[in-house]
């Protein structure tokens, strides 16, 4: 089975997920996650056990870098630097309008809506409220259109996408918060629907040798098709 491998040593292995993939899933149904670990027992001997542990997600309809661990040692590691906030997460997300000013911080709280797979802003001292921080910068200027640089600073469900929707320039695709326009090629399967939203860069400490590494994923085809282009 053939993966966007974009790094792989003995510790960790990072790929490109393309959108209208789930990260995770339960058997019997396709994901990343069963790629990689077919992929993985391709390359042992037969019998071979092969460890893949899961230390972050994207969404489904959103592509880009997906790092994994490839023992235990190592998805710990890994896990811990997520969860302190210690890797620089950089997303690529073109969206309707025109945000101002050209470069700024967001801040927010958001909630889980209880039953459905979405998030709304909520007051501070809401308390199913979680703390939202984001920081943006124009790229490119389209007609109707703008690609942001985003980096977050937290990691709450939906955030890019909430918190560009609640400023009035939702990610082109993303009907769930309110998007005018599709992105990606039409299919009448939501499930497999994109959002233009990419994962573009990663950037932690090697979980063994503890040096800094970044991993980037090329934008797919179909921001090229949307007019997005980066020098």
């Amino acid at each position: 089975m053939e993966l966007d491998l974009l790094y792989l040593d003995r510790a960790c292995l990072a790929v490109a997920k393309p959108g209208g993939l789930l990260t995770q899933a339960p058997l019997g149904i396709d994901s990343l996650q069963r790629r990689v670990e077919a992929w993985l027992a391709a390359q042992k001997e037969p019998g071979g056990k092969v460890y893949l542990g899961i230390v972050h997600r994207l969404d489904r309809p959103v592509s880009g870098v997906i790092l994994f661990a490839r023992n235990v040692r190592a998805a710990r590691r890994l896990s811990e630097q997520f969860q302190a906030r210690l890797v620089r997460k950089t997303y690529l997300a073109l969206v309707e309008g025109r945000p101002m000013p050209d470069a700024g911080e967001w801040t927010d709280y958001l909630a889980k809506v209880e039953g459905e797979a979405r998030s709304v802003v909520v007051p501070q001292g809401d308390p199913a409220g979680r703390l939202a921080i984001l920081r943006y910068r124009v790229v490119q200027v389209l007609s109707d259109r703008t690609l942001l640089e985003i980096e977050l600073e937290t990691g709450r469900t939906h955030q890019i996408r909430v918190q560009c929707a609640s400023r009035g320039h939702p990610l082109v695709g993303d009907a769930l918060y309110g998007a005018r326009t599709l992105f990606g090629p039409e299919t009448d399967d939501l499930r497999q629907r994109l959002i233009a939203l990419h994962a573009a860069q990663l950037t932690f400490r090697h979980p063994i040798t503890r040096q800094s590494l970044t991993v980037t994923a090329p934008l797919p085809p179909a921001w090229h098709a949307a007019g997005v282009s980066l020098l």
